[in-house]
C-alpha cells in the first residue's frame, strides 16, 4: 500500500497543480495533498482559503486527503505514516531546486523516498507567482486555473 505526500504552497492552485494530483493519485493508494504553511511567505490566499479550494477541486477523488501543515514535511510523513514524497516539475530549473530539497528531505529521514513526476506539455509554463500577476493586471487565466480559483482571484483583487 503507498501513501504518499504532494506537499505545495498552492497559492492558487493551478491547472497544472490539478494535472499533477490526479495523475499522482493513479498511482497511490492515499495521497496526501499537503498545504505548506510558511509563516515567512507573504500568500496571497489564506491557509483556510488554499484549503477550501483544494478540497472543493480534489473532493472527487478518494484516495486524496487534503491537509495543512506547518513544520518539516519529513514530520507529516512520519505522522502519517508516508513513504513516498511527491514533487511535480516543469523545466530544468525546477528539477535542479526540487533535486537539492530531496536531497535536504533524504537526510533528514532517510527511510522516505522522493518521486519525480513531470508535469504535463500543456502546463509546462504554469506559475502561480506569474498567474497572480498576471490577475492583478486584469489578464484572462481562465485556462491557467479552475473556473472556482479564477473566480476568487478577481473577487479578491476587485478585477
Amino acid at each position: 500500500m503507498m501513501r504518499a505526500v504532494l506537499p505545495g504552497t498552492f497559492d492558487p492552485p493551478t491547472m497544472g497543480h490539478i494535472n499533477v494530483i490526479e495523475r499522482a493519485a493513479k498511482f497511490c493508494d492515499t495521497l496526501y495533498v499537503l498545504i505548506a504553511v510558511n509563516e515567512m511567505k507573504q500568500c496571497f490566499f489564506s491557509e483556510q482559503e488554499r484549503f477550501d479550494m483544494m478540497k472543493d477541486l480534489l473532493g472527487k477523488n478518494p484516495n486524496v486527503i487534503v491537509a495543512t501543515w506547518q513544520g518539516l514535511v519529513v514530520d507529516f510523513c512520519i505522522k502519517h505514516d508516508i513513504q513516498v514524497i511527491l514533487r511535480g516539475v516543469r523545466a530544468l530549473a525546477d528539477f535542479g531546486y526540487e533535486f537539492e530539497l530531496a536531497m535536504t528531505n533524504k537526510q533528514l529521514n532517510p527511510d522516505i523516498d522522493i518521486m519525480f513526476l513531470p508535469t504535463d506539455p500543456k502546463y509546462f509554463v504554469l506559475r502561480s507567482s506569474a498567474i497572480k500577476e498576471m490577475a492583478a493586471y486584469g489578464a484572462d487565466i481562465s485556462k491557467m486555473v479552475p473556473p472556482s480559483v479564477a473566480k476568487m482571484m478577481k473577487k479578491k483583487l476587485g478585477v
